[in-house]
């Protein structure tokens, strides 16, 4: 059997994706059945229990496979970026609708109805994918109303196709969003977390940890032994963690030591990581 990372292959010894079968050893195989998250933000699990850690977390609006459902989890895989984990059931929900916009601010909120002050019914991350069934103008404010009967501010969102000329604005959208391990979105996220929403929001979809970008997003880059080859959207890759270069010098990224989405001079993060996790291990041009 060929060797498969469990972070992108659905497989355990009892139970497997049906598309892995020939491939890896399982006691049975089942197709997934098609679902679609219906919370503001689900954090994925490396086990069906409330206090296994957070792998990576999954938006409104996002399409999964649902592999087992039970005793309150379910067993899924993103359909976006492969990652395989454990949900609560909650989350789950039908894909009723076909999406029509994305979120495109760093954080939204609903409203139960097209008016800013109305108490909020919710809230929503950049990245989330919604389906806009209307709109509504009240006091010179622009409203999409969705299926649930909610509205949004309809200038944070984007028509389903359009992207983002610059994944590094995009990055520099989320300054100052708090670090959370395993976070994917507005209101909280990690290094690599905010490499893949920042590249999916210009239309590139990548893989979600660090060492899966290392390996597969664009080219590998020699930036020299002053690092003078660096510029902006080149990406520097520590052991478990990863930065975007703004420009030649500096860099932005979600870190735990200002545990805030940060901009940061390159040469001095260079010497702060050095002592705790070694010097940088790589180097790529998307």
């Amino acid at each position: 059997m060929t060797a498969r990372d469990a972070r992108l292959h659905a497989f355990r010894s009892d139970l497997a994706d049906a598309r892995l079968k020939g491939e890896v050893a399982a006691d049975r195989f089942v197709a997934g059945r098609p679902a679609r998250i219906s919370a503001s933000v689900a954090d994925v699990r490396k086990a069906p229990r409330t206090d296994a850690g957070v792998n990576t977390q999954l938006l409104f609006g996002d399409d999964i496979l649902v592999f087992e459902h039970t005793e309150g989890w379910a067993w899924i895989q993103a359909e976006r970026d492969g990652y395989v984990g454990y949900v609560a059931d909650t989350v789950l929900g039908a894909r009723d609708h076909a999406p029509t916009h994305m979120v495109t601010a760093p954080r939204t909120f609903l409203y139960p109805g097209p008016d800013l002050r109305f108490p909020v019914s919710g809230q929503l991350s950049m990245g989330s994918a919604v389906t806009v069934t209307g709109s509504a103008e009240t006091r010179g404010t622009h409203y999409a109303l969705l299926p649930s009967g909610q509205a949004i501010i309809a200038g944070h969102l984007r028509h389903v196709g359009e992207v983002a000329a610059d994944y590094v604005s995009v990055a520099e959208s989320f300054l100052g969003t708090p670090y959370l391990w395993g976070g994917a979105s507005g209101f909280g996220i990690d290094c690599s977390g905010l490499v893949q929403l920042a590249m999916r929001m210009a239309g590139k979809n990548v893989l979600r940890d660090s060492d899966m970008q290392a390996a597969t997003i664009g080219e590998p880059l020699d930036p020299g032994p002053d690092f003078a080859g660096l510029g902006r959207s080149d990406l520097v890759f520590w052991k478990g963690h990863v930065a975007i270069m703004i420009d030649a010098e500096t860099m932005i990224h979600a870190n735990g030591h200002t545990m805030l989405v940060s901009r940061e001079g390159f040469k001095d993060a260079v010497a702060r990581i050095d002592y705790l996790y070694g010097g940088p291990t790589g180097f790529r041009r998307p």
